[in-house]
């Protein structure tokens, strides 16, 4: 995904005028053939990461669509006043796109792990939108896209994949259908694999999508029964409380699978994590047994 947003932003440099880069470091390398062609709309701050996102601020200010890019850990933790204040106060907008996710960066330890991310957005208040690809081809549409406006955008990419990708599932996308009233599973970007694993013949629905914010509500009360499972690569329970309003007006159970808010103290490598958390298939299997009995 990474070296996929490399290309397409590169491209995105050379064809649109308005847009701009602005990096902390992390991947200037990668972008340096692009700094020399734009010299004057990529730039490349340093280690700053609040500054990174002063100065994103401020290109939007001036017209142009900034994109903003680093590991999720120092662009959205350690930033998060600026995102709050130098987007969001200043009714300002920004691609903001991260790499390492929930545990990407796991050998790095924790200051590589941002689980967190999307619920911080969250309590950013409306006028967030948030992508979080399953694979690598629905990267350069999501990315053309959101580039093309001017809305506060978080773009969350990860070493974890699918095997296939789905470039149009902004919305929910049924990829496997059960009985009437069968248990709903909604996969959030690179658990759809695992998912699909777990409930390998169970009567259940699957349905995926890439773009958590703003959620497929009306997708949601459609596919929806009295049982749903909500599975997503950052911490447990995130779009709970979005789920529940959907479907507040109906009898239902709720579980909220994700990574878990205790701390592991362990390095391990992203795989790791992943089983630690249950989310491997064996674990999502596990907790979706013993909901469903």
């Amino acid at each position: 995904m990474r070296t996929t947003f490399v290309d397409t932003t590169g491209a995105l440099l050379d064809d649109d005028p308005r847009t701009a880069l602005v990096l902390a470091d992390i991947s200037a390398s990668a972008f340096a053939p692009a700094a020399r062609r734009h010299p004057d709309r990529v730039l490349n701050v340093g280690i700053r990461e609040q500054l990174m996102i002063g100065v994103a601020g401020g290109l939007a200010l001036t017209g142009l669509r900034p994109i903003v890019h680093s590991y999720a850990t120092f662009l959205v933790d350690r930033a998060y006043e600026q995102i709050k204040l130098d987007l969001g106060h200043q009714g300002v907008g920004a691609v903001l796109v991260s790499v390492g996710a929930s545990y990407d960066g796991s050998r790095e330890g924790r200051t590589h792990m941002s689980p967190g991310d999307v619920a911080l957005f969250d309590s950013l208040g409306e006028g967030w939108r948030v992508h979080v690809p399953g694979h690598p081809d629905e990267v350069p549409a999501l990315l053309r896209a959101v580039v093309r406006d001017d809305d506060r955008v978080y773009l969350r990419l990860t070493e974890r994949r699918n095997g296939t990708g789905y470039p149009d599932a902004d919305r929910l996308r049924v990829l496997r259908r059960g009985g009437a009233q069968a248990p709903l599973v909604v996969a959030v970007g690179p658990t759809l694999d695992a998912a699909l694993a777990a409930t390998q013949g169970r009567d259940v629905t699957v349905a995926y999508t890439h773009t958590p914010r703003p959620f497929d509500t009306a997708g949601l009360r459609a596919l929806a029964g009295t049982e749903v499972v909500l599975v997503e690569p950052y911490l447990a329970g995130t779009s709970a409380a979005v789920a529940g309003r959907a479907l507040a007006d109906r009898p239902h159970r709720l579980l909220a699978l994700g990574v878990g808010d205790t701390e592991l103290r362990r390095y391990g490598d992203p795989a790791d994590h992943e089983r630690w958390h249950g989310l491997d298939a064996a674990g999502l299997r596990r907790s979706i047994d013993a909901f469903l009995g």
